[in-house]
């Protein structure tokens, strides 16, 4: 289906930059948004509500006049182990945000407050069936995180996973799972995806909050060094090898999941051992966001002119 009105003529390339726990902050939204890619956020990096309350003032403000500028959005974990959840949707609906991405469960009142003053919903879903239940449940979009994601992943293949849920749902599609350059974004076009969901690679950029240690991982990772594991946050995920190492563990032995919350613990397994996804090969540098929204953008027309050719080729060869 077309993209939602809020996102036309206002994106460069069909890309969310993710929002990424304890890694995404303003200066990566503001970037992003400025380069026609929309930029998010976790409400949860931010460890107050009133934190949160400055970070989308300062990120509004920046971008204030630049009616070209991407929209942003923030991601808010319903899960009941985060006790911020009802003060967070607050201040999103006071400052209307417009893009709002919920995860690990859903939340209908929620959906509704949000669509009320003009804003956008898009959930993360990562198997058919949690689809099927935002679909009825009336978001405006679904995430499909699927095999290769960073953090929180679902196991189908993403093909398998645009297949089935557009079976079942007409609204905007996003992909996520493995994608880190433009011409696996328009390959997910192709196949049948409206947008694009990419994280890691823009985890590997100057302006994330990334610690110096994962960027120096990130560059000389491949996806031999993703492990697929609940283990890490009671969620099944995707993590880097080397970080599991790092923080103690043996990744060849993660038997003892660790406890869930999002809510008042300090994440240290977030903060010790670090998600990626399985396209951390595509990652050779750590350019500033701009310059990588650019990248993709010319990546993303470069193959879509080559398809374009190609097509033009078989008409050829078929009349030939």
């Amino acid at each position: 289906m077309p993209l939602p009105a809020a996102f036309a003529g206002r994106l460069r390339v069909p890309v969310i930059a993710a929002p990424m726990f304890l890694i995404s902050g303003p200066d990566l939204v503001v970037s992003c948004c400025r380069n026609g890619v929309v930029g998010s956020f976790p409400a949860l990096n931010q460890r107050t509500t009133a934190g949160f309350a400055d970070w989308l003032d300062e990120i509004a403000g920046r971008l204030d006049g630049e009616r070209d500028a991407a929209p942003f959005g923030v991601n808010l974990v319903v899960h009941r182990s985060n006790p911020r959840l009802d003060a967070d949707l607050a201040v999103v609906v006071e400052r209307k945000v417009p893009l709002v991405i919920t995860s690990l469960g859903l939340n209908r009142d929620l959906i509704r407050a949000v669509q009320g003053y003009g804003g956008l919903v898009f959930h993360d879903v990562t198997t058919l069936a949690f689809a099927a239940k935002a679909a009825e449940a009336g978001v405006d979009g679904l995430i499909a995180v699927s095999a290769g994601a960073g953090g929180h992943a679902g196991p189908l293949n993403p093909f398998a996973a645009l297949a089935d849920i557009r079976h079942i749902f007409d609204g905007t599609l996003v992909l996520g799972g493995a994608l880190s350059n433009g011409a696996q974004v328009a390959a997910a076009m192709m196949a049948g995806a409206d947008m694009a969901y990419l994280g890691t690679r823009f985890m590997a950029t100057q302006e994330s909050l990334a610690p110096e240690a994962l960027r120096g991982m990130l560059l000389g990772a491949s996806a031999a060094d993703i492990v697929y594991t609940p283990a890490i946050s009671g969620v099944h995920g995707n993590f880097l090898k080397p970080s599991i190492v790092a923080a103690g563990r043996d990744p060849d032995d993660l038997s003892k999941p660790a406890s869930y919350d999002f809510g008042t613990a300090e994440a240290k397994a977030w903060r010790d051992i670090w998600a990626a996804g399985q396209g951390v090969g595509a990652i050779r540098d750590l350019p500033d966001a701009g310059e990588l929204c650019r990248r993709l953008a010319d990546e993303y027309e470069a193959a879509l002119a080559g398809a374009s050719r190609l097509s033009c080729q078989a008409a050829v060869a078929a009349v030939g």
